[in-house]
């Protein structure tokens, strides 16, 4: 019974060290991910949209095949024909339309976030004397 408990107690500190590790590993990722797109604030809260859509911004125009993420006209065409000639039905590939979707939806995200940005900018007034 003795050897039992102690390859459990033995097994659980392994789990637990793995746990910790893969934790800590995660955190210097995500820091690192902040400070790749460019730090702070603003850095993290790129990351942050990167890892909800699972693509950068960059690789969002890339698929859409856009230069600038504020031409509203040639992301939806793009992304309207793209994810037609993708649909499962017509013979495209589910992955492509996902990765077509999922990169919409990140321009979205940015365009979202530039619309809020410009509008506490505009909201701003001086104070009446």
């Amino acid at each position: 019974m003795k050897p039992l408990i102690e390859l459990i107690i033995g097994g659980a500190q392994v789990v637990a060290r793995a746990f910790t590790r893969a934790v800590q590993e995660e955190f210097r990722s995500s820091q690192q991910a902040a400070q790749k797109a460019g730090g702070g604030r603003q850095g993290a809260r790129r990351a942050a949209n990167d890892s909800a859509t699972g693509i950068t911004l960059q690789e969002a125009k890339q698929i859409l095949n856009v230069s600038n993420s504020e031409d509203l006209e040639a992301i939806e065409k793009n992304y309207q024909h793209l994810f037609e000639v993708n649909d499962k039905a017509k013979g495209g590939s589910l992955y492509l339309q996902s990765k077509v979707y999922r990169a919409k939806e990140r321009m979205d995200m940015e365009l979202e976030k530039s619309r809020q940005e410009a509008g506490t900018n505009d909201t701003k007034e001086e104070p009446k004397t």
